[in-house]
């Protein structure tokens, strides 16, 4: 491992970059929000060092740093709603999700096609890009689970020996400033869903859907945005509004994110179905509710909706408001959706317990 100082000879330091980069190193670089780790995206033996380095992700996709909208542009279909993101807050703290053009390693990718765009505000990472000549990954240096990296000691603390040992070059800032990670936006449906960030999941926040598929993959979305919720506490999305507004295929679309291969339907008459899942490192529990013809405090009881509520568990409650007042649930585990039409569109609000 080398470690270059900032305060060294720039042209030396981006030039020491690029080498490291074309050799299929790793990078420990600044940005105007933490250190992040650069591979080279498209070599399949720099993305098996970086994997080996981040840890256990889960399915977390990767991001990519790039120069300039242009260089996006290889890498991504850019369509309206990304434009006016790359317009308005790039070069910046954002993540731009646009469907993939699979010129990178395919781990990079999302499981969705999708891939996030960082062009940061960091006058030097810009020059390395650019002499590189392609993207790099642009994800923290911390390993997964460890602290936020602000100085290189939050990074070098917290590593292993061996994950020291994978390390080829660190640039050396100092301290940054204790700026948020980027806020990441995805453009790929019909509304930009904030992943990441102060725009994540506001109350209030009004999504659209144009087709049974889309609702699927909006619920793919929101199941990836609330993983880490999903894996410490349990996950519980209560779903209203009326009949044929798109909550069956909203439950569809979490199954299929789990990788559920069984037909999914509404639980009209057994109340609740339960579906075991294995996705990646995590087993556990998916459990499809339907409370339409539910209406006493005893036949709640029955299905022990509560205990049911643990880690790695996933509940999805169709018709919730009728429910509600005979339910003990902690509100941070509780996502709420209504569902309803608007000009020919699935409109999906977020409520006040996102």
């Amino acid at each position: 491992m080398k470690i270059l100082k900032l305060n060294s000879n720039r042209a030396a330091v981006v030039d020491e970059a690029k080498k490291c980069l074309k050799n299929d190193g790793l990078l420990i670089y600044p940005t105007e929000t933490v250190y992040g780790i650069g591979a080279s995206a498209s070599s399949t033996k720099a993305i098996d060092k970086l994997l080996k380095y981040k840890g256990r992700r889960q399915g977390k996709p990767l991001s990519i740093a790039v120069a300039d909208q242009e260089m996006a542009e290889k890498y991504v279909k850019i369509n309206e709603q990304a434009l006016k993101f790359y317009k308005n807050f790039l070069p910046g703290p954002f993540t731009v999700i646009s469907k993939s053009k699979n010129i990178v390693d395919s781990r990079v990718n999302s499981e969705f096609g999708t891939l996030g765009i960082r062009i940061p505000d960091y006058p030097m990472i810009i020059d390395i890009i650019k002499n590189f000549g392609q993207a790099i990954t642009s994800t923290s240096a911390n390993a997964s689970g460890k602290k936020r990296p602000y100085k290189i000691a939050d990074i070098l603390d917290n590593l292993s020996k061996q994950q020291k040992s994978l390390i080829d070059l660190v640039i050396d800032a100092g301290e940054l400033p204790r700026n948020e990670p980027s806020i990441v936006i995805d453009t790929t449906l019909s509304t930009p869903i904030a992943l990441r960030g102060s725009l994540h999941q506001k109350n209030g926040e009004i999504l659209y859907s144009d087709s049974e598929q889309e609702t699927i993959e909006l619920a793919g979305r929101l199941m990836l945005n609330h993983l880490n919720q999903l894996e410490k506490n349990g996950l519980v999305f209560a779903l209203n509004g009326p009949l044929g507004m798109g909550k069956t295929i909203f439950a569809k679309g979490v199954g299929k994110f789990l990788g559920i291969k069984e037909v999914i339907n509404s639980p009209t008459y057994s109340y609740i179905n339960e579906y075991d899942y294995q996705r990646l490192q995590s087993k556990g529990v998916f459990y499809h509710v339907d409370a339409w013809k539910i209406d006493s405090k005893e036949e709640v009881a029955l299905l022990e909706i509560e205990k049911l509520v643990k880690e790695n568990n996933v509940i999805v409650i169709e018709w919730f408001e009728q429910i509600e007042k005979w339910l003990d649930l902690d509100k941070k585990k509780l996502v709420t959706l209504d569902f309803s039409e608007e000009n020919g569109q699935r409109k999906i609000q977020i409520g006040n317990n996102a």
